[in-house]
């Protein structure tokens, strides 16, 4: 197997299984986090952060887009605003928005994937902006994206399992 065809299936089960997750969470509640410890992304922010882990990521490791405003770099933002508060962080307004944000997240990645060589993905090396000194293969970053965002999923899932919803073992999994 070669990177575009491990990422192109990882993606694939990724959005799959998450859309299906999306589907168990409910507008009523998208305020809701966990009631102790500190620091807990919302539902609602949980959702947003989750649809749209994978699509600016790819695109700013494949093309060095990172969406930044006109004028702004990278290299302008403290190290708060890379990994910001929960409380700093947007959330969606419903599940169906979760749910739309998702599907453009998935085209973009996709996107992006297919925009690439196999030998890009081996051998091009680059460093995360907010991690300078450490280089890896573009596919491997791309990989990364993928593990970051399935972390989310789980803890979607652990979320939906807290607020008594009817979720197991198979729908953390897509089975």
């Amino acid at each position: 197997m070669n990177w575009t065809e491990l990422l192109t299936d990882e993606l694939e089960y990724l959005y799959r299984v998450t859309d299906a997750l999306f589907e168990v969470a409910e507008d009523e509640a998208l305020d809701w986090k966990p009631a102790t410890g500190e620091n807990w992304m919302t539902m609602g922010q949980l959702l947003m952060h989750t649809a749209t882990s994978n699509g600016p990521g790819f695109r700013g490791f494949v093309t060095g887009d990172w969406g930044m405003p006109d004028g702004m770099s990278l290299e302008d933002m403290e190290p708060g605003e890379m990994l910001p508060p929960a409380e700093k962080m947007s959330s969606v307004e419903s599940v169906a928005q979760a749910r739309k944000l998702l599907a453009e997240d998935a085209d973009q990645a996709f996107e992006m994937l297919q925009s690439v060589s196999e030998e890009d993905l081996a051998d091009r090396e680059l460093a995360a902006p907010w991690h300078p000194d450490e280089t890896f293969a573009l596919g491997r970053h791309l990989l990364h994206s993928i593990r970051h965002t399935m972390q989310h999923k789980g803890q979607l899932f652990y979320y939906l399992k807290l607020q008594g919803k009817p979720v197991n073992t198979g729908h953390l999994w897509g089975m």
